[in-house]
């Protein structure tokens, strides 16, 4: 299967979080693929988005959303978890798309190992499917459009009519028009 390119995320982030629906996450972990289809994701459109890292400035923290598209921003939070986000648009517009959730295509047994988990709870949130993948900081910054070690790759077309869009979800310090933005995508699963 074809590697997303750089132009793939060098869109409008709400656009790429859609469009990310169906494609394939993959990270090479010791020589095995651990894989998923991507099912949910979140956008963060930059420093106008007040539910976004970017929001009050380049930390040292969120420094990757202001570089290239087609990069891993992954960060550390509640001090126990991480979220992979896929960095969008043009340098020093930083965006991202936080993915939510995949369904697990290669390596589920190594993933059950690492969640010591089975079914449905395998990959169902942003922090899960880290822990399920293996995704950490030291892939923070990483070229997604190698097509080595981690990236994603086109997979699967989900049809218009699967596709849910609503607000996102853990934001409530946010102002209330990027609360209610319908900025989470969701493939309904059946």
């Amino acid at each position: 299967m074809a590697v997303l390119t750089r132009n793939f995320y060098l869109r409008d982030t709400v656009k790429v979080a859609r469009a990310l629906l169906g494609t394939k996450l993959v990270h090479l972990a010791n020589g095995s693929e651990l894989s998923g289809m991507i099912v949910e994701t979140e956008a963060y459109c930059g420093q106008k988005d007040s539910a976004c890292h970017a929001h009050r400035g380049k930390t040292p923290r969120n420094a990757v959303m202001f570089g290239q598209p087609g990069h891993a921003y992954i960060y550390f939070t509640y001090g126990l978890h991480y979220m992979l986000n896929l960095v969008t648009e043009e340098k020093d517009q930083p965006c991202a798309v936080l993915i939510r959730g995949v369904v697990p295509l290669a390596g589920i047994e190594e993933m059950e190992t690492r969640r010591r988990k089975k079914g449905a709870e395998l990959t169902n949130g942003p922090a899960k499917l880290c822990q399920a993948l293996g995704i950490d900081k030291f892939l923070n910054g990483w070229d997604l459009t190698l097509g080595s070690k981690l990236w994603v790759e086109e997979y699967k077309t989900i049809p218009a009519k699967l596709i849910v869009a609503t607000p996102r979800i853990g934001i409530d310090y946010a102002q209330k028009e990027h609360r209610e933005a319908l900025w989470r995508f969701a493939v309904e699963m059946h």
